[in-house]
């Protein structure tokens, strides 16, 4: 297996410095591989985004620059898709920090903490800041893994949500079982004394029909496209109990040998493909919530003591996420206070 995958990195390595060079003589086209883990059709990240972004960098070349899509893990699980950029596999990857190692990219996990903002754009377009040109987190969680942003968002504030135990209060969530991603959400569900854990986005449906987590902490554009609609009957709603940061990145290797033409075309492509994506969750979060209330979800406000109750127990995640990476050497009390400002600059 491991000859295999050289093979291929080897392949991908030929084929780049073949296409560069026919690129830069303006003879052939330039064909770059996307890969991710969403469903073939109907997500909102590829609908808002990752058709939007291939389609203006391959208008704004000329046609030069074109892109093969495979989706649905076609090229690699979810928790293997930084790796599979890192060695020339696919040239572009989806890669969301929470599912890969925790020591890869830790600190992208401060767009993930609960209660940091109310709107995606808001939590999206602080996050782009720090991991874009010099930022923080462009230096210190993707640089040192030797790939750049391409675009990204920071999704709605995440809800409670439940397959069959109804909720009404705080008091509801102890012991249920739920589905986090990353430190961040695990800390979040260990304050609501409910057991984390942790899957990727496509595992969830067999988890949840099998009775092997009781629900999770989600957000509503994703229910439908993982058909998770229909098996979830209880959520919370007008709460943060965190997010979820999902990027694309492209190996800095691959990007060198790139032309400065066709990475101006995806950098601006992709500020624009950024901002088009957390729009469209914030335009379309009401349309969402009536459309499954329609449909039988039962929407919970919690009461207004457990909302205050809420807010002193979410209030120290922050600060314990920031202190526990310190101490493994990573500057996460200096990075959530960048994040903070970030948020304030664009309030």
């Amino acid at each position: 297996m491991k000859h295999y995958w050289k093979l291929v990195g080897l392949c991908g390595v030929l084929f780049s410095v073949w296409g560069n060079g026919a690129l830069a003589q303006g003879k052939e086209k330039l064909v770059l591989r996307v890969a991710d883990s969403f469903p073939t059709s109907g997500h909102w990240v590829v609908d808002n985004s990752t058709k939007f972004w291939m389609e203006e960098v391959t208008r704004a070349t000329g046609g030069t620059v074109t892109f093969e899509y495979y989706p649905s893990e076609q090229l690699g699980k979810t928790k293997d898709m930084l790796a599979l950029a890192q060695s020339g596999v696919t040239d572009i990857a989806y890669v969301a920090p929470a599912f890969i190692s925790d020591n890869k990219m830790p600190l992208s996990g401060v767009a993930e903490l609960p209660g940091s903002f109310t709107t995606s754009c808001q939590g999206t377009l602080a996050y782009w800041k720090l991991a874009t040109k010099d930022g923080i987190l462009a230096e210190r969680d993707f640089a040192p893994n030797g790939v750049r942003l391409l675009w990204g968002v920071a999704t709605l504030p995440y809800q409670i949500m439940s397959a069959k135990k109804k909720i009404e209060s705080l008091k509801d969530i102890e012991g249920m079982k739920l589905r986090t991603a990353g430190a961040a959400l695990d800390l979040a569900a260990r304050k609501l004394k409910a057991v984390p854990v942790r899957l990727a986005t496509p595992e969830i449906y067999d988890a949840l029909s099998r009775g092997t987590i009781d629900g999770m902490i989600y957000s509503f554009p994703s229910l439908a496209p993982y058909k998770l609609d229909g098996l979830v009957k209880y959520a919370t709603v007008g709460e943060s109990f965190g997010a979820l940061v999902a990027t694309y990145v492209i190996s800095e290797a691959r990007w060198k040998k790139l032309p400065e033409s066709v990475q101006k075309a995806m950098m601006d492509a992709g500020e624009e493909a950024t901002r088009r994506l957390c729009a469209s969750q914030d335009r379309d979060l009401e349309i969402d919530i009536a459309k499954f209330r329609q449909q039988g979800l039962t929407m919970v406000q919690l009461p207004a003591a457990d909302k205050k109750e809420l807010q002193g127990l979410l209030a120290g995640v922050q600060a314990e996420w920031a202190d526990g990476l310190d101490k493994r050497g990573k500057p996460a009390n200096e990075v959530l206070k960048a994040f903070r400002s970030a948020l304030q600059q664009g309030r």
